[in-house]
């Protein structure tokens, strides 16, 4: 028996691969994790389908890597696919069904590359998410002290030191803020060594270097993109690129009437949450430049609102940032 598409629904500690052979002969077999590569080569097919889950780009690097056509698909796009109650046999057969649309869309197989500067802004953002709740907690607990500081991050890590010194506390009181203000100077030394990391391999980086040039753009969202995207060629337009992050809004027509909202949830959030701080970067600093791009978006603020304008901004520093990364060209500002 020959198999041309094999799926695998893929677990921790085993597998479940689905495959019809080219006699109709139905594949379904459970195996475990030390013997799937061994299983995959017995089984020979030209194209291995997963869904782009934990552990998906190191399986598909290594089917790569074995001259293997690997497909990842959005685990979303898999659900229409599931027959009946969900077990690892189910899922594998819509595995199977979801990769043999003509339509259906892939994820592109990350290099370890990418997949380092994806792990670093991840840790990255779940130190900023500790970072905020140390202060939140030392916050609420220092106005239970009548200590209240002023809003703002920065604000609170540079008064919050003396404010508990001259407060009117017991030493335990005392102790334990100061414990609390240690792990928040620790936390925000782990912060800046991560991002001291990112700016040294956007420098590294000619891809990286390119897209800083571009206005609102720095060297989280430059490595962010490159992490995500790479050469952004597996996108068809700067368009498509724009429309995956999440910077247009979603669409509910019928009867062929258009009907548009807010931009969608469907999004990369990462990656639209940091291209909005950055086009609000550069609106606000718009009473200062008078180029032809600035009088372009103080056009647009005054006649759409700043909130969308910034979108319109993300919207478009993503269309050029594919460009940049497609046709491998530097920026050339207006």
């Amino acid at each position: 028996m020959t198999f041309e598409l094999l799926a695998i629904d893929l677990g921790k500690s085993s597998f479940h691969l689905h495959s019809i052979a080219s006699d109709g002969a139905i594949l379904s077999r459970k195996v475990s994790r030390s013997k799937l590569a061994e299983t995959v080569n017995a089984l020979a097919p030209k194209t291995i389908a997963m869904e782009a889950c934990a552990s998906a780009h190191h399986w598909g690097r290594q089917f790569k890597d074995n001259g293997r056509e690997v497909l990842l698909i959005n685990p979303r796009f898999v659900k229409p696919f599931v027959r009946g109650s969900k077990n690892d046999a189910v899922d594998a057969a819509a595995i199977y069904e979801a990769a043999t649309r003509p339509t259906m869309r892939f994820v592109p197989v990350k290099s370890t590359t990418q997949q380092d500067l994806q792990s670093l802004h991840r840790v990255r953002e779940r130190m900023i998410i500790q970072r905020t709740s140390l202060i939140n907690h030392a916050r609420g607990l220092l106005a239970e002290y009548g200590i209240v500081l002023p809003q703002g991050p920065w604000r609170f890590v540079s008064q919050a030191p003396a404010a508990v010194e001259s407060a009117d506390l017991s030493d335990l009181g005392r102790e334990l803020f100061l414990e609390l203000l240690d792990q928040l100077t620790d936390v925000n030394d782990r912060i800046a060594k991560i991002d001291r990391k990112i700016s040294e391999i956007c420098r590294e980086r000619e891809d990286c270097r390119r897209l800083s040039e571009l206005p609102g753009v720095g060297p989280i969202i430059a490595t962010a993109l490159v992490a995500s995207v790479e050469d952004g060629r597996h996108f068809k337009s700067g368009r498509e690129l724009a429309a995956w992050i999440g910077l247009v809004p979603r669409q509910y027509s019928t009867g062929g009437k258009p009907r548009l909202g807010g931009i969608g949830r469907r999004a990369n959030h990462y990656l639209r949450r940091q291209m909005i701080h950055g086009a609000r970067a550069v609106i606000s600093r718009l009473a200062s430049h008078d180029d032809r791009r600035s009088q372009w978006l103080k056009e647009l603020v005054s006649r759409r609102g700043y909130n969308k304008a910034i979108v319109a901004l993300a919207n478009k520093t993503a269309r050029i940032a594919w460009a940049l990364l497609t046709r491998q060209e530097r920026y050339a500002a207006q």
